[in-house]
């Protein structure tokens, strides 16, 4: 199948590793060249050699910025002025005691999880529309719908990454430009997997998984963790040449932990 990405150009924020590195490996696959985002030149460094050990002839360009900062969104558009595909990727998550939390850990969680999306979605998405063509994905997370009491800036922040990408859906309105978002489920990235392995040191992990989701996401259908290239498939298929009719949607990839027939 082509998802007719050959020759595209591709931002994806936080893209040194777990989902955001496996949505990059997708994305070099189909022959877009992508740019690979970390804070440091050293993990952007380490994330391209990784890439290029599967995918040797892959076309990655290195963005050291962060961009949950005012000066690494200037730093980011400076850098690449204009692109055909913008992820927005970077995000947190932090467990507090909502009794507990400071003004400042909401306003950390709002600067990483929604204006760096905003920042760079308000830059490239009216060139796109210029342009008749674009695609922009915000990768929020199924806490948005399952508010979680332990990471209530974290569930938060999701939610209201939604209501953003479909406001923006709808300045795309009449073109070929699309604004989505995307709800990952519990994820097997690195840091999900020693947490699991914490949790139960005395189980193979093929069983502290199934342990992990049956105990703490009961409602799992699937009844594991969603493995990081099966998000990275669909979020390029969504911002593939074949996906023009998605557009405005929350897009569930979760594994059915989310109880809902809609």
């Amino acid at each position: 199948m082509d998802l007719q990405l050959q020759g595209k150009t591709v931002l994806i924020t936080a893209s040194t590793g777990g989902i955001g590195l496996e949505i990059a490996r997708s994305f070099a696959r189909e022959g877009a060249t992508v740019i690979i985002n970390g804070r440091s030149e050293k993990s952007v460094e380490q994330a391209i050699t990784e890439l290029r050990q599967s995918l040797p002839a892959a076309q990655l360009l290195p963005l050291a910025a962060d961009n949950a900062t005012p000066e690494g969104a200037a730093q980011t558009i400076a850098q690449y002025p204009a692109v055909d595909v913008l992820v927005n990727n970077l995000g947190i998550y932090e467990n507090h005691d909502v009794f507990t939390l400071t003004d400042a850990d909401w306003q950390r969680l709002f600067e990483v999880n929604i204006q760096s999306g905003v920042r760079l979605s308000r830059h490239y998405l009216p060139g796109m529309i210029a342009r008749n063509t674009g695609r922009v994905l915000f990768i929020s997370s199924e806490s948005a719908m399952t508010a979680d009491e332990e990471m209530a800036p974290y569930s938060a922040t999701k939610l209201m990454q939604l209501s953003i990408s479909r406001s923006l859906a709808q300045r795309t309105q009449g073109t070929n430009v699309t604004v989505n978002s995307l709800l990952p489920g519990s994820t097997l990235t690195p840091g999900v997997q020693e947490l699991v392995k914490k949790v139960f040191p005395d189980d193979e992990f093929a069983v502290g998984e199934r342990r992990f989701m049956a105990e703490n996401r009961p409602t799992s259908i699937i009844g594991r963790l969603i493995r990081p290239q099966e998000i990275a498939d669909f979020a390029v298929f969504v911002c593939s040449g074949l996906a023009g009719a998605i557009n405005g949607a929350a897009l569930r990839v979760d594994g059915g932990i989310y109880r809902s027939a809609v």
